[in-house]
């Protein structure tokens, strides 16, 4: 793994944070290879259960690809580019592990989309998010176009995208991009107070509801209560929910185990 990114691990929280403050933690070729190698040692570490990603500096959580990259791009070679970026953030959103985006300033392009593929987005007051690539006679490419749509609804997103202007902390929490907006000084430690809390749930429970969740963005409401049907009974037949109820009726704090 490269140091584009910084990885470290406590109390079940993975904290990823994108380390070219110099350039405003701009994607590039290794950030992206070192996300994905992130993603793959987390997803084998039974021990992490929650993932924080935040941007390195006090301007930018991630201000879009590299230009310097994007610039030496052709028809062929773009399609790639797309597709590795999206192979990235796909495995962030899939990862089974719920993922919060810390954003600390700028997330513009590629970094509002890496945002995007978070489950939660909590950001400090001075955040910026937009999708500018029209101004570059491009499209967003790593996914922007379809999970913006889904997060604010069609007219919102064409809006945001169509405009290419930057949106503040505000309006994206009123529109429904943002989960929470904190102080700056404050951004961090209560991310990441929220995280410690989740990573003490029980691992199995934690697990299954942020699959149900995910099973229903891309099924109809008939096809995801089946699938929370058999999530639901998964999770009765495991020990944790035995100690759960039992610690309830006892009136005493529960001990999982995640088995």
């Amino acid at each position: 793994m490269n140091d584009t990114v910084i990885m470290t691990k406590e109390d079940g929280v993975a904290v990823l944070t994108l380390n070219r403050p110099d350039k405003l933690n701009a994607l590039n070729s290794e950030l992206l290879e070192a996300l994905e190698s992130c993603m793959q040692d987390i997803q084998a570490d039974a021990a992490t259960r929650v993932v924080v990603i935040t941007g390195s500096g006090a301007k930018a959580f991630a201000a879009g690809a590299d230009i310097s990259e994007l610039h030496q791009q052709d028809g062929y070679s773009a399609r790639l580019f797309a597709e590795r970026g999206q192979r990235v953030f796909n495995a962030i959103e899939r990862l089974g592990k719920p993922t919060i985006a810390a954003v600390n300033g700028f997330a513009l392009g590629g970094g509002c989309e890496l945002a995007m593929a978070c489950h939660m987005r909590f950001a400090s007051e001075t955040a910026r998010f937009g999708q500018p690539e029209i101004n570059l006679g491009i499209i967003p490419g790593y996914g922007g176009t379809q999970r913006l749509p889904r997060l604010v609804g069609a007219a919102k997103a064409l809006e945001i995208i169509l405009g290419g202007e930057m949106i503040n902390a505000e309006e994206a929490l009123r529109i429904g991009l943002l989960n929470r907006i904190y102080p700056a000084e404050e951004l961090v430690a209560s991310t990441m107070s929220f995280a410690t809390m989740l990573a003490a749930k029980a691992p199995l429970a934690l697990a299954a509801c942020h699959e149900a969740v995910q099973c229903a963005m891309d099924m109809s409401l008939l096809e995801g209560q089946f699938v929370e049907a058999s999530i639901f009974a998964r999770t009765c037949g495991s020990a944790d929910f035995k100690e759960g109820t039992e610690a309830f009726v006892q009136k005493r704090q529960p001990t999982f185990r995640g088995v």
